[in-house]
């Protein structure tokens, strides 16, 4: 009876696997640290030569669909770089590794015109003294409508008030108006801020 008793108050085993804490699921790495580093590193590499080569267009947005692509391809290379690991430490690698990629770049880039060229491309004038570059448009693939679209956002109206409009190689449209018509603009444009400032002052 006592060894019964003696064996009833040793402890039991446990049915199944021990389950990991919380803390542990959040910082533990499925994957090797040096395959995530790689991962991130070449889908960097990938993007920045890809959209190199697909054009300024596709970093400019002129359209909805140039914004889907965009969006599909961040969901896509999502998962080269994650691959089976959904860890916090995970992410937070994966994005070290990026911004310090990003950062060696632009690093690079700074100090060498000839580099910056290579991977960010140069300016592409598409309308100069009031004519539109067709030949610039074709390269980018930009239509007329896409162009007059963009330059409507930059106030200008028709396409003889442009003096200057051009791709950057970041994507942004700078347009540079006339002499002319800059000046009716700022002079429409004093006038709204007299207006505003007489409603702002007026009694309520």
């Amino acid at each position: 009876m006592p060894s019964a008793v003696a064996h009833s108050s040793l402890p039991q085993p446990c049915d199944g696997p021990r389950r990991a804490s919380p803390v542990h699921d959040l910082l533990s790495l499925p994957v090797p640290p040096l395959e995530k580093v790689l991962r991130s590193v070449a889908v960097y590499l990938f993007l920045l030569f890809a959209l190199r080569l697909s054009g300024k267009r596709e970093v400019a947005q002129l359209n909805p669909f140039d914004f889907v692509v965009l969006l599909l391809l961040s969901n896509t290379v999502q998962n080269a770089i994650i691959g089976n690991d959904d860890s916090l430490l995970g992410g937070v690698l994966g994005a070290a590794v990026l911004l310090v990629a990003n950062r060696l770049v632009v690093w690079a880039t700074y100090g060498s015109p000839r580099l910056t060229r290579l991977i960010q491309g140069t300016r592409s004038v598409l309308v100069e003294h009031g004519r539109t570059r067709k030949q610039a448009l074709r390269k980018e693939l930009i239509t007329t409508e896409e162009l007059m679209v963009a330059i409507r956002t930059q106030g200008a109206r028709k396409l003889r008030d442009v003096d200057l409009a051009a791709l950057e190689p970041n994507g942004a449209l700078t347009v540079e108006l006339r002499d002319e018509v800059r000046d009716e603009v700022n002079e429409v444009l004093e006038r709204l801020r007299r207006i505003e400032a007489k409603l702002d002052a007026a009694p309520r």
